[in-house]
């Protein structure tokens, strides 16, 4: 069974009717939170700066799987939901769903232990732009938004 599959069996990807309203949201929310994240960064405030940037990424990802008509309950199943959908049709490279596990990690070390640097936000940031940047070109060539 793909991890896909378990995702869903275990109902952390469920499916859900097409929602342009929550799409709309989502996108709306990672482009806050990614300039947030990158304002953090300018201000030297590198644990938010990482935090919103993930939360950008992670945002830009719901969108897209509220897309495909799904809606995820687990940040894990969000990237394999991302992979599935997104970077098996070639829509995504899989370098960015790496990267969003990555920020994810990062995240929980700043948030959780303390543990960040300017290196590692300035990735999450970078990564951020290019994700939120990507999520919405796709969306707007599939969806029209």
């Amino acid at each position: 069974m793909s991890e896909f599959e378990k995702c869903r069996k275990k109902r952390k990807l469920v499916k859900i009717s097409y929602a342009e309203d929550l799409i709309d949201q989502e996108i709306q929310e990672a482009q806050k939170d990614l300039a947030i994240s990158r304002e953090s960064f300018q201000n030297n405030y590198y644990k938010w700066s990482i935090i919103q940037g993930y939360y950008a990424m992670f945002h830009a990802g719901k969108a897209l799987l509220l897309s495909k008509g799904y809606r995820e309950k687990s940040h894990y199943c969000l990237c394999v939901g991302l992979r599935h959908l997104f970077v098996e049709t070639n829509l995504l490279p899989v370098t960015i769903v790496e990267a969003l596990s990555l920020a994810k990690a990062l995240r929980e070390a700043a948030d959780y232990r303390g543990e960040y640097s300017k290196e590692t936000a300035e990735e999450v940031v970078e990564n951020a732009g290019i994700l939120v940047q990507k999520a919405t070109e796709i969306l707007k060539s599939i969806n029209g938004h």
